[in-house]
């Protein structure tokens, strides 16, 4: 019979919400023959929010080519975790020698630096000690340049618990991503990575990755058991090995290199992080992703508050030559307006904001502000003391 028949779609409308730490980037290496259609050598870097917007682009999972179907699954991975992430995907031609990763700069650039948290995979790339100093050096610029991010890396890992200790001082803007999927999709485009190639490709879980820390609140771990399970059924390492084939000893070293994977905790289904780590040393205040994220929001924040009041004139006081005090109160309310709102959002346990007035401002046209803040703590380890007793 006649009629009109309405099909209701969804994925055409890029999600809007409140601030700026969703807001994440994806570095990917592909040959300039296989870009997807709706990039060109001209045009490499889209921004997406949706899986819907990025198959638009070219990028589905019926793809004959394997690096589309990889990152068709890491884009809808990082969706899937948060549906109100904001993406600036980079498809950029592989490196003949080298490896810098400057293409996160271009990246950064050209988000107007909006980016907080960022993935490179480089599945062309045997994983080397080096590639974790090349990313540093590009982020220790971008946080020159007032653009400060983190940065989840994957590539091609042929031994995992085989690697070297790799974390280092100042590596705290760099995570190594060495989980995988075991059993379903993940492993299925791991098995067909490079038929006849050893070894194969690592697919890993970066784009889970980079939507659980979009999800997460700047202060919140991702290895947070009830906010972040990961959905996977069989979590494994980035060179097949199955994570329940591995005796505990092993997985304690691997996350004693700080790495970041997948396990199973006795007593839940399902499959979380391991932790958080970033490869900076354990002992460093900024060891963890949440650390990082946490100062990088106070920095920007403060930065964007102050920025109005650069250059501006200061009242001094005639009898000593410093700032007068209802100047100095002024710029403390401002500066501490950041910090107020991430106490406010629970992002932090509390902060002190003052001005060090000692310096006479009429010479050196510096005003100094001491800041010092506390952050939330996260619960890594719980201890339960029990024991048989005759009475309470």
């Amino acid at each position: 019979m006649n009629g009109i028949v309405f099909v209701k779609e969804s994925g055409g409308i890029v999600r809007s919400i409140a601030g700026e730490d969703h807001i994440s980037g994806f570095v990917a290496y592909i040959a300039d023959a296989q870009l997807p259609a709706g990039f060109t050598t001209a045009d490499r870097i889209k921004e997406i929010g949706t899986i819907e917007s990025a198959e638009a682009l070219g990028i589905v999972s019926t793809s004959e080519n394997w690096l589309v179907k990889v990152l068709h699954y890491h884009i809808s991975k990082a969706f899937s975790i948060n549906p109100n992430a904001s993406i600036f995907l980079g498809l950029f031609t592989t490196p003949v020698t080298t490896y810098d990763f400057t293409e996160l700069k271009t990246v950064q650039n050209y988000a107007e630096g909006r980016i907080r948290q960022a993935a490179i995979y480089a599945p062309d790339k045997e994983f080397a000690a080096g590639d974790i100093t090349a990313i540093k050096a590009v982020c220790t610029t971008l946080e020159s340049e007032h653009m400060p991010l983190s940065v989840l890396y994957a590539a091609t890992i042929a031994n995992v618990t085989g690697i070297e200790t790799i974390a280092a001082t100042g590596q705290k803007r760099v995570s190594l991503v060495v989980g995988q999927d075991g059993s379903d999709l993940g492993s299925q485009l791991y098995e067909a990575s490079a038929a006849g190639e050893d070894p194969k490709k690592s697919v890993t879980e970066v784009g889970l990755a980079l939507g659980a820390v979009s999800l997460a609140a700047v202060n919140e771990s991702i290895g947070w058991i009830e906010k972040f399970p990961a959905g996977i059924n069989t979590p494994a390492l980035c060179d097949g090995t199955l994570i329940k084939e591995m005796d505990q000893a092993t997985l304690t070293t691997l996350d004693g290199k700080r790495v970041l994977f997948l396990r199973k905790h006795g007593g839940i289904a399902g499959s979380y992080f391991n932790d958080s780590h970033n490869l900076d040393l354990a002992t460093y205040d900024e060891a963890y992703i949440e650390n990082v994220r946490t100062m990088d929001k106070a920095t920007r924040g403060m930065r964007t508050y102050l920025l109005p009041k650069l250059s501006s004139p200061l009242t001094v006081d005639t009898a000593t030559g410093l700032l007068d005090s209802l100047t100095v109160s002024n710029l403390e309310l401002i500066a501490k307006k950041a910090l107020e709102d991430m106490e406010k959002s629970a992002e932090l346990s509390g902060y002190s904001c003052e001005i060090d007035n000692t310096t006479n401002v009429l010479e050196t046209g510096e005003v100094v502000f001491v800041v010092k803040k506390v952050d939330i703590g996260v619960a890594r380890n719980f201890k339960v003391k029990i024991s048989n007793v005759t009475n309470i």
